[in-house]
């Protein structure tokens, strides 16, 4: 079962988090503040009210009528309230109304058993209480508003920093030994993200040295190998005609191609090649190329286009193209050209998933769909030939009509050499073009 994952930029997690802190401590204040203050209004209302009932009661106990409202033995003064001033002790109490605006009750005992009670609306503090929550409203939203600004700040550059190390480290993957994830996340204060690009500097170190010690090893196996493998073949000559010597001199020649594979991968591998550039009609170049290497294939020109590259290094790009699709494709086998653009198709099984995904890699052939024989060093060569070309080099399968076959492979392999409008310099690098307005 396929587990659902949300991808979500660290930008709005942080921002979410400061955010929804910063709404919940608004929220707690502002009940503490609410809390408090209408406690602190209601307990004033209660001594106003019992202070007012108490210079009542002095009046009402000299002889005169209650005024401001006060009334004697009221019928609707609280029972919890009349029982403690019949119990001959004062008191306040709050009374809710439906409307939210409570009533505050004083009550008094008088010298002749009767009980003096005022009471009236809180009305004057509880249009405090709400101009106060208004307030606290307002000051909990820019709170809030205030929080999630920050927090896009401060989950901005930290998402940036992390974006450039990302694109650093994917052009170190892509083979820049020169770039460094340190340098391109930049920054003043030292935090994780610059711990984390120093990791991956020093990884991204390693594993250079470690391929550059691996590189070097193959280059001298291969170019120690050479001496022998032609003695190997010069003796192979001498040998008397017959099947045995048949097979030790193709035995020796497909040794000798192996080293001389080998030795061009290490040089690809080096990026010391440079090349030596020539303007050639494409179509023509190609046509006549295939016709001498496959005379079997088709050739079709659809546009021909005059370009900037190394005639040699080309023609290597299309014989192991075309080599690979006759020992692991099937015929026919047709090249198209269509301005820069070359492709190579057989009608065979299909390149292997290993080389989609992660394209060519030396000494692995894939499956055993394609035969499994070889070396893997065709493709390999094919692709940092092209490199060296500032050309790019794609592969991808042709599925036959209506979907895969019956055992599920696909119904062709296709190559396709992308050759770049600007074509690289001695340097190996490439011209700057000078826009004029």
């Amino acid at each position: 079962m396929k587990r659902f994952t949300l991808r979500t930029g660290i930008r709005w997690k942080i921002t979410l988090a400061i955010t929804a802190v910063g709404a919940l401590v608004a929220v707690a204040l502002s009940l503490v503040v609410h809390s408090a203050a209408r406690v602190s209004m209601l307990e004033s209302a209660r001594d106003a009210q019992l202070a007012n009932v108490n210079v009542i009661g002095r009046f009402v106990d000299a002889g005169r009528k209650p005024a401001l409202g006060a009334k004697l033995n009221d019928p609707e003064l609280p029972a919890a309230l009349r029982e403690k001033a019949r119990s001959g002790r004062r008191g306040t109490y709050i009374q809710e109304k439906r409307k939210g605006v409570p009533e505050v009750w004083a009550a008094v005992p008088l010298g002749n058993g009767q009980v003096l009670s005022l009471h009236s609306e809180f009305k004057e503090s509880a249009n405090m209480v709400r101009d106060l929550d208004r307030a606290l409203v307002v000051g909990s939203i820019s709170v809030v508003v205030a929080g999630a600004a920050l927090g896009v700040l401060i989950g901005g550059q930290i998402s940036r920093r992390l974006r450039k190390a990302a694109a650093a480290a994917q052009r170190v993957a892509h083979g820049d030994p020169d770039v460094r994830v340190r340098d391109a996340v930049g920054g003043v204060v030292r935090d994780e993200t610059d711990d984390l690009a120093r990791a991956v500097d020093a990884m991204a170190d390693a594993l250079q040295q470690r391929l550059e010690a691996e590189r070097r090893v193959t280059a001298d196996i291969a170019h120690e190998l050479r001496t022998p493998v032609t003695g190997l073949l010069t003796a192979a000559e001498l040998l008397p005609p017959g099947r045995p010597t048949e097979l030790v001199r193709d035995r020796a020649q497909a040794m000798r191609v192996l080293v001389e594979d080998v030795l061009e991968v290490a040089r690809l591998d080096s990026a010391s090649e440079r090349a030596e550039l020539q303007d050639v009609a494409l179509g023509e170049f190609v046509s006549r190329r295939v016709t001498a290497l496959m005379p079997e294939a088709s050739v079709r020109v659809v546009a021909d286009e005059i370009v900037s590259t190394d005639p040699r290094r080309l023609e290597r790009i299309l014989g192991n193209l075309l080599a690979n699709a006759a020992r692991y494709g099937q015929p026919p086998v047709q090249v198209d050209i269509e301005g820069r653009v070359v492709r190579v198709r057989d009608h065979g099984p299909g390149f292997p998933e290993a080389l989609l995904r992660e394209g060519p890699s030396r000494f692995r052939t894939g499956s055993t769909d394609r035969a499994g024989v070889g070396h893997g060093l065709g493709l390999t060569i094919a692709e940092g030939q092209a490199r060296v070309l500032g050309a790019r080099l794609t592969f991808r399968n042709v599925a036959a009509p209506g979907g895969v076959d019956r055992e599920g492979a696909a119904a062709g392999a296709v190559a396709v050499l992308w050759l770049p409008e600007q074509a690289p310099t001695a340097t190996g690098s490439f011209p700057i073009l000078k826009v004029q307005n």
